[in-house]
C-alpha cells in the first residue's frame, strides 16, 4: 500500500507560510490565517503576493516549478526515485523538503492508495 500525497505546507524559512493540494481540477495554494497577521510574513513569491484568496491553477504555480531540478539531474532524480518526470507535484514534495532556498515543501500524509 502505497501513501497518496496531495498536501504539502510550505514553509517560509522556519515559519508555516501556506498550505498548497493537488485538486481534481489542478492545484491551489493558500496562506496559512495564522500566518498572515504576523509582522514577519513575507510572501513565498512575487508572484503569490500575501492575500486570504486561495490561488488557483489548472498547472502546478511557475514558482514551485522552479524549484524542481531540470534537464539531465530531473532525469537522474527520477529515475532515482521512481517518480515520472512529467509529474512535477510528486517531485517537488520528494525533493524540496531541503532544497536551495528560503522555501521547504513539506509533505502532509493524507490517505492511502491500494
Amino acid at each position: 500500500m502505497e501513501k497518496k500525497r496531495n498536501k504539502a505546507d510550505v514553509y517560509l524559512g522556519d515559519k508555516k507560510a501556506g498550505l498548497l493540494e493537488r485538486t481534481d481540477k489542478g492545484y491551489r495554494f493558500t496562506y496559512y490565517r495564522s500566518y498572515l497577521p504576523s509582522k514577519d510574513a513575507q510572501p513565498i513569491s512575487l508572484s503569490l503576493p500575501l492575500t486570504e484568496k486561495t490561488y488557483e491553477s489548472e498547472s502546478l504555480f511557475p514558482f514551485f516549478l522552479g524549484l524542481i531540478p531540470e534537464g539531465w539531474l530531473l532525469d537522474i532524480m527520477s529515475r532515482t526515485l521512481k517518480i515520472d518526470p512529467e509529474n512535477a507535484f510528486d517531485i517537488l514534495l520528494a525533493t524540496c523538503g531541503d532544497c536551495i532556498g528560503a522555501v521547504k515543501v513539506i509533505p502532509i500524509d493524507e490517505e492511502y492508495d491500494s
